[in-house]
């Protein structure tokens, strides 16, 4: 039980910090026009919810001993397993696609930089170009469109200033990689730190379907019947 218990424990967490990015850091927000609610606060918070309840459901079944919240439980867990491993191949199959897209949509979204509403995609670019050394999407450029010839965000600037990406024709002073490839290279670079915690995740997942139909198996024994 102690392993469900973790789970929603660890669901109330997810969900917690979620609600706390959404209320107090609401305007970071998502870098893709075309999916405006894809902001990492609405991400921590689905996936908080989805622990927490896929947890309540394996706790409640296994100290009332009901056949029906495990089954429940081991459904969802192996639903979940299915759906990452389907993303995960339609990922590795489409990627070079799935890249394109991104890049197109992202450089969209530049668009809306100045405009308003829209503090927290700005806030958000800001935050990536001054923290991974990158300026736009695939290059420096790609803010010419937006902002005008030669100008960029100060952001954008090696040594940050006021106005300092204002004509900046010496592109010397400005970051030239692409935002894009900067954080390709990053995951590239951290992929061993990812595959831990994802080996990490689907060892969980098996583990609690194991739990609960070792559970289902012994309450099946005893005779104990689906009513609570």
């Amino acid at each position: 039980m102690s392993m469900t218990r973790d789970w929603k424990l660890c669901g109330c967490g997810l969900l917690g910090v979620g609600i706390w990015l959404s209320v107090s850091q609401g305007n970071f927000a998502t870098f893709s026009p075309s999916f405006p609610s894809l902001s990492a606060a609405n991400l921590v918070i689905a996936l908080g919810a989805i622990i927490m309840v896929t947890g309540f459901l394996g706790c409640l079944g296994a100290i009332k001993e009901n056949k029906c919240l495990l089954l429940s439980f081991f459904i969802v867990l192996l639903i979940i397993l299915l759906a990452e491993l389907i993303l995960l191949i339609l990922f590795f199959v489409y990627m070079d696609k799935v890249s394109e897209n991104a890049k197109e949509d992202l450089k969209e979204g530049l668009k809306l930089y100045n405009t308003d509403n829209n503090v927290g995609l700005k806030n958000a670019w800001n935050i990536i170009q001054a923290e991974m050394h990158c300026c736009g999407v695939t290059s420096y450029t790609d803010w010419y469109e937006v902002l005008g010839d030669n100008t960029v965000p100060d952001r954008c600037c090696m040594e940050n200033s006021q106005d300092c990406g204002r004509n900046s024709t010496n592109t010397n002073l400005v970051w030239k990689m692409g935002c894009f490839e900067k954080v390709k290279m990053w995951f590239d670079d951290n992929k061993h730190i990812f595959g831990t915690v994802g080996m990490c995740i689907l060892i969980m997942q098996i583990l609690g379907m194991a739990f609960s139909m070792i559970l289902f198996q012994q309450i099946h024994r005893t005779g104990k019947k689906f009513d609570a």
